[in-house]
């Protein structure tokens, strides 16, 4: 019933101990969420050892229709599971909320593990819990995977497209004066989106498209008219091969498509203006074996951007999506824009500086007016609405580069913040010599401040602890209705705790006494939930003794 990854006959085996270590027994992980320039990272306690959690599992197998004898085949189950991790058309897991309003249950940054959530799911008969995103959907999906005994990693790609109309790019459309055309931007770059790999074989595949397969359980876009997605073979979408089932296109497209402008003509029709080759799938990340590392494994998932072997894996899918004939219409681009986010970025509570980088790699003088706007972002990549607008006029000398420093004061965002804290700065332009089109989009985030954990006490088994955590409020203005969350697999179970207002810039402190109940390394994760303030969590490490 169970997979077995220690056997050499079955779908799931893996031939490295310490792979297994990781991917099948360890019941802590990291997951990466941000933007690429300013990656943060959460532990998560996925917990698949953990009481009630295989009874969960199992529930959720039955709950899933698929006839016993279904469950045997490694490439069916992980794609039941990744429709049953969602609620959305099966009463599955979890309930998805982007809204920003989550009054009515847990928000998704609030939770720091799988097993609350699980063990939810069951005593409740199945009623779907409330809430997660894609970084929940995926901790609950790498606990459902490894207890099942299936190799599996939680997955995080920034700069990740959602490609809405299979034609395998991501198009952004303006109008005959450079302004962007909103309703028809469906298409849209997740600053960062969590799936999973795990691994098996696909017999089911041409040979060499086993070993990980990316499985997506965050809905977005149906699969056979479910929300799922995968399992897809990483090595076909390494190489363009579409065409290999399951949903392979639509991961293809999140990690490797271009990301073309279009502007519109006074006809009604639209041409190509200009391509960003290398707009997506960026430091795709997973918590590295045996240590608390980042391993980036873009290269499993793309060859090196600008090689010819990625043109070709690009252009071969392309073959194959609603746009075949996209790839022509090049013309004279001497003059480049870059946006560039010093150190780890902006802190929240501050004014947000950034760099704008203009070159002229020609050796005649280059005009141009940047249009600029920055809007605030959800990190799905929908725009909530522009808070500042500016136009900035270039002249550039022969070979000249000049650098503008762009600034955002905090007055100006302070109101307008979602979820997440990104926000978007989109640049576009004509160069008056050759009217060659400058366009840039640039994520950034406003960096939170981190809970310390300070363990108080000599930890034993059995014996009471504690442990100081300290959160210091970064905005000068006050927090309403904190709570922190606290749990630790084997020290303490998740729970609430009610902090109530803190004022700006001010410092809070509170002890949590708990009794450790299993030895070894274990790790107490806290996070800070309110309605101003999310995505701010802490982490201690605590070494319990025998008795």
């Amino acid at each position: 019933m169970l997979f077995n990854p220690w056997c050499e006959e079955d779908t799931v085996f893996l031939d490295d101990e310490d792979e297994r270590k990781e991917y099948v027994l360890n019941d802590i992980g990291r997951i990466y969420y941000g933007t690429e320039k300013q990656i943060g990272a959460r532990t998560w306690n996925f917990g698949q050892f953990h009481e009630g959690v295989l009874e969960a599992c199992l529930f959720l197998l039955e709950k899933s229709d698929m006839p016993p004898s279904g469950r045997g085949d490694s490439v069916n189950v992980v794609r039941v599971i990744s429709a049953m991790i969602n609620a959305q058309d099966d009463f599955g897991v979890l309930v998805g909320n982007w809204t920003g309003n989550y009054s009515d249950g847990v928000s998704p940054s609030a939770w720091s593990g799988s097993v609350e959530i699980l063990r939810k799911y069951h005593s409740s008969d199945g009623t779907p819990v409330s809430y997660g995103q894609c970084w929940v959907f995926s901790g609950v999906t790498t606990t459902v995977l490894r207890c099942l005994g299936i190799p599996t990693r939680s997955v995080t790609n920034f700069q990740s497209a959602h490609d809405t109309d299979v034609s395998l790019t991501t198009d952004i459309y303006f109008d005959e004066n450079l302004e962007p055309i909103d309703y028809l931007n469906s298409d849209s770059v997740w600053n960062f989106h969590v799936w999973n790999d795990c691994w098996m074989a696909r017999p089911d595949l041409p040979p060499g498209n086993g070993g990980w397969q990316a499985i997506d359980s965050t809905p977005q876009e149906t699969s056979q008219g479910t929300f799922r997605c995968g399992p897809a073979s990483v090595n076909a979408i390494r190489s363009g091969q579409v065409f290999l089932k399951h949903d392979t296109p639509f991961v293809f497209a999140e990690v490797n498509s271009d990301k073309i402008y279009w502007q519109k003509n006074f006809d009604g029709t639209f041409s190509q203006i200009h391509s960003e080759k290398k707009a997506v799938g960026h430091c795709i990340s997973t918590k590295a074996v045996g240590s608390e590392e980042r391993a980036d494994i873009t290269h499993l998932y793309k060859h090196q951007e600008g090689s010819e072997e990625e043109r070709i894996a690009v252009e071969t899918a392309s073959r194959y999506g609603s746009k075949p004939d996209m790839y022509s219409t090049p013309m004279a681009e001497d003059v480049c824009v870059e946006v560039k986010v010093e150190n780890e970025g902006p802190k929240m509570g501050a004014d947000a500086q950034l760099s704008i980088l203009v070159k002229n790699l020609s050796s005649q003088p280059r005009q141009t007016t940047l249009h600029s706007q920055v809007a605030v972002m959800y990190y799905t990549g929908v725009l909530k609405g522009t808070i500042k607008k500016e136009d900035i006029r270039v002249d550039l000398l022969p070979n000249e580069e000049k650098t503008i420093e762009w600034v955002l004061p905090y007055q100006q965002y302070q109101n307008e913040l979602v979820d997440q804290a990104a926000l978007m700065l989109t640049l576009s332009g004509r160069v008056s010599e050759t009217q060659q089109v400058l366009a840039n989009q640039t994520t950034f985030r406003l960096r939170t401040p981190d809970l310390t954990i300070m363990p108080v006490g000599e930890a034993v088994v059995g014996k009471e602890m504690a442990a100081k955590i300290t959160f210091t409020n970064p905005l000068p203005r006050t927090l309403k209705g904190v709570v922190f969350r606290v749990e630790g697999l084997g020290l303490q179970k998740g729970h609430e705790v009610v902090v109530g207002d803190v004022n700006g810039h001010s410092t809070v402190t509170l002890t949590e006494h708990f009794i450790p109940t299993q030895p070894g390394p274990r790790k107490l994760v806290a996070s800070l939930d309110c309605k101003q303030l999310t995505q701010v969590h802490g982490v201690a490490d605590i070494v319990v003794l025998e008795q």
